[in-house]
């Protein structure tokens, strides 16, 4: 039989649709076209597919070959699509089983000498063929990623020649194995105990982390901004599996390695200021992720935000209501998912020290309402913890650090989280209005001083529901099953401070 079946996984963004590799042997002048709406690359495998057959000592049938990726109007890109391109030429030349091909799906690059090659998302590849309930053949440098994905079964191979003699029936390849994962922090994540003084930034940062809040510091350079932003991963719960394993598939689109040691750590990604629109949402020609992708289900730190174009920081808006980014392209739309806790540092003028009490701030009130205004009230307004982070006494840097460590603070921050799993399923930050409604009741009392806040703060509607889900937080960092006028009123103080 002249016509083979391979099926194989393209990428579109952190999907990965099947693809039906068809291959056809005719009669005419010998040659090889590939048509399905194939890059560059793709192109290009015609001639990798035949050095690497005929350096396996295999035929190369000389032959017309027709390979068609179907569906044709699916864009393919990449060197995932060379190994089942060759499969199907042998296939369709009678050198492998149709039958043992219809149980396999299979992404691999090939090398001119046989070798198979690590290729981009694999992972997401995975995800789709253990719902099909094919079995799925990689390189043995994609095999530690995608034994991340429990119940699928992964053969890794290191050759052509492997993989063929494994379809013949003559050799069983090795199932692909994972590193076991790791369930608490990293050894080298920094010590909320390094950090001395600033009870009130340590106490904001703990509340940012058990209802995964946005979060933003104003102060003199050297209070500690960056220190503090920095020990949020510490604090932050792990990762339940089906976050990790979508974050472990943004990674594996984006070109990164997944180190299955510690894939269930939450992500710290902390761009510099000079970083484009496209690198901080995702874009390009073929779009890829971007910052606050790579960031999801973790933190998006923003050092120095006013130093930030801001028609980069304006693409930050939609995706913290979402949670998703949508890039759209003439041959395409993807989405990525961006569900990102945002934690920024600024300072409160140009030279840093305006409201210092020592008077050295020379910039005019002009100059520093240009500066503040590089940050647009929209963005701040979907910031629920805003503080002031003053300079710390000399007397309190000398001697032991006396806060308490990261182990202590993740403790609370856990247990707080875990009461909002059970009592919503997700973060108090996620909460939708309806669901602010059912769990963040308040009193008479507790309703007449929220109002007075509102009225007296100018606070959005926005702002409104960001304070109940703050409070919200708070109670269940104490324990509280109702939110308290305590609770309230700290809540209220992180919406008074105005950087803008």
């Amino acid at each position: 039989m002249s016509l083979a079946v391979v099926y194989t996984r393209a990428q579109v963004g952190v999907t990965a649709p099947l693809v039906a590799c068809e291959v056809h042997l005719s009669g005419g002048l010998p040659g090889t076209s590939i048509v399905g709406l194939p890059e560059t690359a793709v192109k290009e495998a015609r001639d990798r597919v035949r050095a690497a057959i005929l350096n396996a000592q295999l035929d190369y049938p000389q032959r017309r070959v027709t390979v068609n990726l179907a569906p044709a109007d699916l864009p393919k890109d990449g060197g995932r699509f060379d190994l089942p391109i060759a499969l199907g030429i042998l296939a369709a030349n009678g050198d492998l089983p149709h039958e043992a091909l219809a149980e396999h799906e299979f992404v691999g690059e090939l090398a001119l000498s046989g070798e198979l090659r690590a290729v981009k998302g694999v992972l997401p590849a995975i995800v789709q063929a253990r719902r099909s309930g094919r079995r799925v053949i990689v390189p043995r440098c994609n095999a530690a990623e995608a034994a991340l994905v429990a119940d699928a079964d992964v053969r890794m191979a290191d050759t052509l020649l492997e993989v063929c003699a494994h379809l013949a029936g003559r050799l069983e390849l090795a199932p692909a194995a994972a590193a076991p994962a790791s369930a608490g922090p990293a050894p080298d994540v920094p010590d909320m105990a390094d950090v001395r003084g600033q009870p009130h930034a340590r106490r904001a940062l703990e509340i940012a982390a058990a209802g995964s809040h946005n979060l933003l510091f104003c102060g003199p350079p050297g209070t500690g901004k960056t220190m503090l932003a920095s020990r949020l991963p510490g604090i932050l719960p792990p990762m339940e599996d089906g976050e990790a394993l979508e974050l472990a598939a943004i990674r594996s689109v984006a070109g990164h390695d997944n180190d299955a040691a510690c894939w269930k750590l939450r992500p710290f990604r902390h761009p510099h200021h000079t970083a484009s629109a496209v690198a901080l949402v995702g874009g390009g020609s073929v779009p890829r992720p971007g910052e606050i992708s790579l960031a999801h289900h973790g933190v998006l730190f923003l050092d120095e935000l006013p130093e930030f174009d801001r028609h980069v920081l304006e693409v930050l808006r939609e995706p913290l209501e979402s949670g998703r980014i949508s890039i759209s392209r003439a041959a395409q739309q993807v989405e990525f998912p961006a569900r990102f806790q945002l934690v920024t540092a600024m300072n409160p003028c140009p030279c840093g020290h305006a409201g210092d009490p020592s008077g050295r701030c020379r910039c005019t009130p002009d100059a520093i309402a240009r500066y503040r205004g590089r940050v647009s009230g929209p963005l701040l307004d979907r910031i629920d913890l805003k503080l002031d982070v003053p300079r710390v006494p000399h007397a309190e840097l000398r001697g032991a650090a006396a806060g308490e460590p990261t182990c202590v603070v993740r403790e609370r921050v856990v247990a707080a989280r875990q009461r909002q799993l059970d009592r919503a399923g997700k973060p108090n930050a996620w909460l939708g209005n309806r669901e602010v409604e059912r769990d963040c009741r308040l009193g008479p009392s507790d309703h007449a001083l929220l109002d007075r806040a509102v009225e007296r703060l100018g606070l959005s509607a926005r702002g409104y529901h960001r304070i109940l889900r703050v409070a919200r937080t708070i109670a269940d960092l104490g324990g509280a099953t109702a939110i308290g006028a305590m609770h309230l009123s700290e809540a209220i103080q992180y919406r008074r401070f105005d950087p803008a």
